[in-house]
């Protein structure tokens, strides 16, 4: 087996008294679609704000891509490969949806050490984003031009504009109707074909199982399930957390 592309050891991390995460272990290979669920309150906000960098742990490391992160600042993070989207997008609302990527493509390139994208170069890239969204239409539009789930597509357009090798897509579906998840749901399959391994945060079910190849579960800041989506949600354990038996 690869490597993998992130591996979680033993992390754990309080806040004063309250244990958030406790020794969670997590391994993620190269080109996984990986899902993670769990109750409120369950910590996966706290894990992948550890594995972004947002927050520290105070225990156990995080490393990416064979390098650890640990104490690396989340910009950081980005430019060596890991990018995340939010389920409340913020885009910067006085720009195009075009210079909304022309902001964070720029940024990674520089920040990596490449070469300096020509002007030509840099906007094909943008509409190609665009595109890969369904957005070329409205790459000239502002932010408050687009609907609520063309808003969710330009969140991970950003995210993707990072080039990243690991998207960590946090409850990127949340308020859609069934027809926009599963728009979402093949625009992330789409993505990992190009090469891009990704984690999926959602609360919805069925755009969980379409996703993904592999199902995490944390209850009470403890990974309680790890495996295939079909047993893991019939595990006795997952079963409880979800109808409190």
């Amino acid at each position: 087996m690869a490597e993998p592309l992130l591996h979680v050891d033993n992390l754990g991390k309080r806040f004063g008294g309250f244990v958030a995460l406790d020794g969670i272990n997590l391994a993620v290979q190269p080109g996984e679609r990986l899902g993670l669920i769990g109750p409120n309150g369950s910590g996966k906000s706290t894990l992948v704000n550890c594995m972004c960098g947002t927050l520290q742990n105070e225990t156990g490391s995080v490393r990416f891509d064979g390098q650890i992160m640990d104490g690396l600042p989340a910009n950081k993070r980005t430019h060596r490969g890991m990018a995340r989207s939010f389920q409340l997008p913020r885009p910067f609302v006085t720009l195009s949806v075009a210079e909304n990527l022309r902001i964070p493509l720029l940024f990674t390139a520089h920040s990596r050490g490449g070469r300096h994208l020509s002007k030509e170069e840099t906007e094909n890239r943008c509409h190609e984003l665009a595109g890969l969204v369904g957005l070329a239409a409205k790459a000239n539009k502002l932010p408050r031009d687009l609907t609520q789930v063309e808003m969710r597509k330009l969140e991970l357009a950003r995210a993707m504009a990072a080039d990243p090798k690991l998207l960590i897509a946090d409850e990127a579906m949340a308020g859609l109707s069934q027809s926009e998840v599963d728009e979402i749901v093949a625009l992330l399959i789409k993505m990992n074909e190009r090469g891009v391994t990704i984690i999926m945060i959602e609360h919805i079910m069925r755009a969980v199982m379409a996703f993904s190849q592999r199902l995490v579960v944390l209850v009470t800041g403890k990974k309680i399930a790890d495996g295939p989506p079909q047993e893991v949600v019939g595990h006795p354990e997952v079963i409880g957390a979800y109808l409190g038996q």
